[in-house]
């Protein structure tokens, strides 16, 4: 339990950056305030029956915490005792706590998330939300990223503070399942021609070769390799004639991402703005599987706040009741995105936005912004999380991310 402020005093010392980066991002990882890792690595390090090897303090800064009363008088004791200046005990200390408190690894799904974005209505930004969760998903656990959780979600619509927070680390497939390829342009990638082998062809039975050729690494200079693409390709419009003909064509899609499912541990489905048979088979592939927790698969539904994203909604939650009850499977929502919201549009903005708010089954998840980096990282073929790390769309979508975890 972390000390009131009335238990502690303030010190101040120097630290150099290259141990002041990882003590931040290691308490964040382990969930542990910074206060109390610096004031167990300095017990630790007054308990040391001898000294340890120098730490290179080149170009240490002004670093300042709260400690327990008395630590740090008696830590100074200590080190002058031992022949070694303060802030070359505070960054031996420092180290001794990182050295004994190792990065948790990254837990890994045993049945993988599949996360369906889908609307019927084009238009309201259904890649661009796929396309932000999966970014959010593959960032580095070994980094700090801004985070604004839950914006105008609140009754009193107050901004929530910024928190810093280490990426996901997950490794994540994102699928162009849309005919009209936005997320395979958005992420500066070749669409499929017609003809060649993809996703569409394996899930008719006509596939060429391993669906695994197919994937894309997206930004692997950003990403570490954790973030892919499977493709759009142009003969996708067709696919609801070949599932007119395929055996058990609701698990078409299931079938065909098979093979892919032990590399990853989240698959997201960008979905065409339809409500054809190519999206039963989403609705089934992000069905609650056996042994699953629910809520880490499931249907999240993009609106805006206005009045035909409604109409388009009725339908689509229709369409998922219907496979719910005919197919007699699970599907869990992951909740409803009102996506480009800006309040300053006026009543009809702000009324839709309330209405959607006040429907709980299922409920509002996040408000992202309409902002102008999104259109420029598109503009520019960059994700928009590597283009502008720290814009308000990529804070919300981090916060997104974690709540649907």
């Amino acid at each position: 339990m972390t000390s009131s402020p009335s238990d502690r005093e303030k010190v101040v010392s120097k630290l150099p950056a290259a141990l002041w980066q990882p003590l931040k991002v290691r308490t964040a990882q382990l969930g542990i305030a910074l206060q109390d890792a610096v004031a167990e690595g300095l017990s630790a390090w007054r308990n040391l029956g001898a000294n340890l090897q120098t730490v290179d303090t080149a170009g240490a800064d002004t670093f300042s915490t709260w400690l327990p009363q008395g630590l740090w008088d008696g830590f100074r004791a200590d080190a002058t005792a031992r022949g070694v200046s303060g802030i070359q005990g505070l960054a031996q200390s420092v180290q001794l706590w990182l050295d004994s408190n190792p990065a948790p690894s990254v837990e890994r799904p045993t049945i993988v998330r599949r996360k369906i974005i889908c609307n019927q209505k084009g238009g309201v930004g259904k890649t661009t939300i796929a396309a932000g969760l999966a970014e959010a998903y593959a960032e580095d656990s070994e980094k700090l990223y801004p985070v604004r959780h839950m914006k105008q979600m609140s009754e009193n619509n107050l901004e929530a503070e910024i928190q810093e927070l280490v990426g996901l680390g997950w490794r994540v497939l994102v699928v162009d399942f849309d005919p009209q390829c936005h997320l395979t342009k958005q992420f500066g990638q070749e669409i499929i021609p017609r003809n060649a082998d993809s996703l569409a062809k394996h899930m008719i039975g006509e596939g060429k070769g391993d669906i695994r050729d197919l994937v894309m690494p997206v930004a692997e200079g950003v990403f570490g390799g954790r973030l892919s693409l499977l493709p759009g390709c142009r003969d996708a419009f067709l696919i609801d004639l070949g599932l007119a003909r395929a055996r058990a064509r609701e698990a078409a899609l299931e079938r065909a991402l098979a093979p892919l499912e032990e590399d990853f541990d989240c698959i997201i489905i960008d979905c065409p703005p339809t409500l054809g048979l190519s999206m039963d088979t989403a609705i089934y592939y992000g069905r609650r599987r056996e042994g699953e927790r629910p809520g880490a698969s499931g249907i999240g539904i993009v609106v805006l706040a206005e009045d035909s994203s409604a109409d388009a909604y009725e339908l689509l939650v229709e369409q998922i009741e219907d496979a719910r009850r005919d197919l007699r499977i699970d599907i869990d929502y992951l909740g409803l995105i009102v996506n480009q919201y800006d309040g300053r549009r006026g009543y009809i903005a702000t009324s839709s936005l309330e209405e959607w708010k006040a429907i709980k089954d299922p409920r509002v998840v996040a408000v992202i912004p309409d902002r102008a980096q999104q259109r420029e990282a598109v503009r520019m073929k960059e994700p928009l999380l590597s283009y502008e790390p720290a814009c308000e769309q990529a804070m919300n979508i981090r916060a997104l991310a974690r709540e649907i975890a």
